[in-house]
């Protein structure tokens, strides 16, 4: 699809129509100046909290607005939808305030936390099928599943009544802002949010940058703009779950191509540790994609110092149950933690000569598992260490190759490390 720049503006007359929709169904989210964000990087960082939206994410914003503009015809029949988890909320808190029965299809990995919230916003008007590894495979089951029964497909972000729904996230932080906003930053999986927010913010405030942010394991938005194409990914890492998506939206590609200043990608660790940063300094608990815009800020300290910076927060749909590997990934994105395969030579003291040679006092053992047990010469050691700085891991390996301990170093195969860690 290929638009022009007046047809990559969606109507404000549209966005009006969506917010009067919305008035008394979603919050007006707070527009708040995060003093800590400002400090860090000597800038004016404000925070769009649409982690306080009814549903803790901006989804019931699109999908309530698509739904409640069907026709008659449509609104008496079946909805189904697919989701990695918060467009799914959106679509149960719907249909229980529209009274339309709902399929709504969610990833076999969606967190619990998610799974129940959407059974909460459904009650029983909301039918559960979960399926598939990916947001893409439920995508394909729940299209299957509404094409054989002549349902209505509620998309999470490849419509053109979504975009306008999330575009009242643009138009209330516009409303809300007594300021010029030099730099917006906001989370990209699909591209729904950012094609609304794009469109609002061109018409009305042409001078704010704007940039989108996609996780370095899922870049589909990012790939596809680069290549000038709608490009699917062959795999991606579902980590970031509200913006794994292996293939960007037709329409919403063609409007963030036009639209998006740029785009860039954080990774997942990095990610990890501003959750975990926005959880211990400000007590505020957000989901992987929630923190998307936040973790770019790193890439542009150096041009935002004096700036007006707003920040898109998502969602804070979060499960307590990831929390460790949220902070497995947080520190072995710091350097704090790695990974080996040691090659363990079957002779007296060996063992001792590695911890004591090899290893710094400060230096702590956290995982350490033989692969085999049957090599009387010599055996494999999977072993994990935690270093007080990054720079010391260069020491443990040089140590190593003194000692005549052969080794693989694994933190750059996250797949082999997924199986033990």
């Amino acid at each position: 699809m290929t638009l022009t720049d007046t047809d990559c503006l969606v109507s404000l007359q549209k966005v009006e129509q969506a917010s009067q929709r919305l008035r008394g169904v979603v919050t007006n989210t707070p527009l708040l100046q995060n003093l800590w964000l400002s400090q860090t990087y000597g800038a004016n960082v404000y925070l769009k909290r649409e982690d306080l939206q009814v549903v803790r994410s901006y989804k019931i914003r699109g999908a309530y607005n698509m739904m409640a503009s069907l026709v008659p015809a449509r609104r008496a029949g079946e909805i189904v939808c697919a989701s990695a988890g918060n467009h799914a909320q959106g679509v149960a808190y719907a249909c229980q305030l529209l009274g339309i029965k709902g399929y709504i299809f969610m990833p076999a990995i969606t967190p619990a936390q998610k799974v129940n919230k959407v059974r909460l916003f459904g009650k029983e008007l909301v039918e559960i099928i979960l399926t598939g590894a990916t947001y893409d495979d439920a995508f394909q089951a729940a299209k299957d599943f509404c094409d054989s029964r002549g349902g209505t497909f509620i998309p999470p972000f490849d419509d053109l009544a979504i975009v306008e729904g999330q575009a009242t996230v643009g138009m209330e932080i516009l409303r809300d802002a007594s300021f010029h906003i030099d730099y917006l930053f906001m989370p990209v999986g699909g591209g729904g949010l950012a094609s609304g927010v794009c469109s609002v913010f061109r018409q009305l405030s042409p001078q704010t940058r704007l940039i989108g942010v996609q996780p370095q394991g899922a870049p589909s938005m990012y790939n596809s703009i680069r290549q000038g194409q709608r490009l699917t990914l062959d795999t991606i890492d579902s980590f970031v779950d509200g913006a794994a998506v292996k293939c960007p939206g037709e329409l919403t590609l063609a409007i963030c191509r036009e639209l998006l200043d740029e785009i860039v990608l954080v990774p997942e660790g990095q990610v990890c540790e501003d959750i975990l940063k926005m959880y211990n300094e400000e007590g505020v608990v957000l989901e992987p994609a929630g923190t998307l815009s936040i973790s770019a800020l790193k890439s542009f300290a150096d041009q935002l110092v004096g700036k007006n910076v707003v920040c898109v927060i998502s969602g804070s749909n979060n499960d307590i149950t990831r929390m460790e590997e949220i902070k497995e990934r947080a520190m072995r994105h710091q350097g704090l933690k790695h990974y080996f395969m040691v090659t363990f030579n079957q002779r007296p003291g060996a063992l001792r000569t590695f911890v004591n040679r090899v290893l710094h006092p400060e230096d702590d053992i956290i995982h350490f598992q033989y692969m085999k047990k049957n090599n009387k010469e010599k055996g494999p050691v999977f072993i994990g260490i935690e270093v007080k700085e990054p720079h010391d891991v260069e020491a443990i390996k040089s140590r190593m190759n003194v000692e005549g301990f052969n080794f693989e170093y694994l933190n750059d195969q996250p797949d082999f490390l997924s199986l033990f860690v």
